[in-house]
């Protein structure tokens, strides 16, 4: 049965032209067959090379020979995907990827348009970025996963593969016949997500035989409530600003209730600061708001990677790399 597939693909209805990311596995492929077929003379495919596996000439020959077959523009965009200091392997990967994506969308406007992005992470996917944001104790942000649908320096983004089963993809391509490759790097359990694949994703389908529905449909629930504590923030925030709007006065933030103090320094730190505190800088930060009563209390506080200081009345945040 392909009816979750073919159910994604009649509801996607992004602006087009649309660039489909394209790696040459079984989810992407078919994800191009679907829209071609869905909008011929409107798709077109980019496909990162990261040069970090010996197959990755093949990922990139099958991309040249089914864009060739389907007659879809590819790009292929070659990166250096090496982890630096402090980076993993996965984060470095997904930079460099959105750079080369970046890089792509930005040579090919078409007639003024800018084409909109899919990619073709599925509901297994989902499933396992929720397992990952479990094990590392994440709030609503990390519960929500992956967003169907984001901005990315005014590019629209799209997943529109996050309510279908991987299995039901590759069985989808079996029917049409298409040929697609395999990642030998999926089976490498030295990555965390794949040993997440290969040993707990296994044990969910045996007790939760409906887990890829019911686990997505988690992440969509957080989604939704972190929308509204985004909505509250930034009306705390404005609550709570000094006149230059940028900085929080610490007498307004006093006056908020814990979990609303939480979620107003958590946007301060996102949206104006660009970084974000563990659980043990925020609780230190707001018990120190707390007890800020006299002018003559300081406040130095570690937070990412910069610190929180007292400015007069207002909180200042500091960049400690520059």
């Amino acid at each position: 049965m392909t009816a979750s597939f073919d159910a994604a693909i009649h509801r996607f209805a992004p602006p087009l032209p649309v660039a489909i990311a394209l790696s040459g596995g079984a989810d992407s492929t078919a994800l191009l067959i679907a829209c071609v077929r869905k909008w011929p003379g409107q798709v077109h495919a980019v496909h990162v090379n990261h040069g970090l596996q010996a197959a990755a000439a093949t990922f990139e020959a099958h991309c040249v020979a089914l864009c060739e077959r389907l007659v879809v523009p590819l790009v292929v965009e070659r990166v250096d995907a090496h982890a630096q200091a402090g980076q993993s392997p996965e984060d470095a990967a997904r930079i460099a990827r959105y750079g080369a994506l970046d890089s792509f969308v930005a040579g090919q406007a078409v007639g003024g348009r800018s084409l909109s992005v899919a990619l073709a992470q599925h509901a297994d996917d989902q499933v396992e970025t929720l397992l990952l944001a479990l094990g590392r104790g994440a709030g609503l942000a990390g519960l929500s996963a992956m967003p169907s649908h984001w901005l990315r320096h005014g590019v629209n983004f799209f997943r529109p593969l996050l309510a279908v089963p991987g299995q039901e993809i590759r069985h989808w391509l079996t029917e049409q016949r298409e040929p697609f490759v395999e990642d030998p790097s999926n089976s490498d359990e030295t990555f965390l997500r794949n040993r997440i694949r290969a040993r707990l994703m296994p044990a969910l389908r045996d007790v939760f035989p409906h887990y890829a529905q019911t686990l997505t449909r988690s992440t969509a629930h957080a989604a939704q409530a972190q929308s509204l504590l985004t909505e509250i923030a930034a009306t705390d925030w404005r609550s709570v600003c000094d006149e230059s709007g940028n900085s929080p006065q610490i007498k307004l933030l006093q006056t908020l209730s814990p979990a609303r103090l939480a979620n107003v320094l958590r946007h301060w730190l996102a949206q104006y600061c660009q970084s974000q505190a563990s659980s043990a800088q925020l609780k230190e930060l707001m018990e120190q708001i707390a007890a800020c009563t006299t002018r003559g209390h300081q406040l130095n506080i570690k937070v990412g990677h910069g610190f929180v200081q007292r400015n007069k009345g207002s909180l200042a945040w500091y960049n400690s790399a520059v």
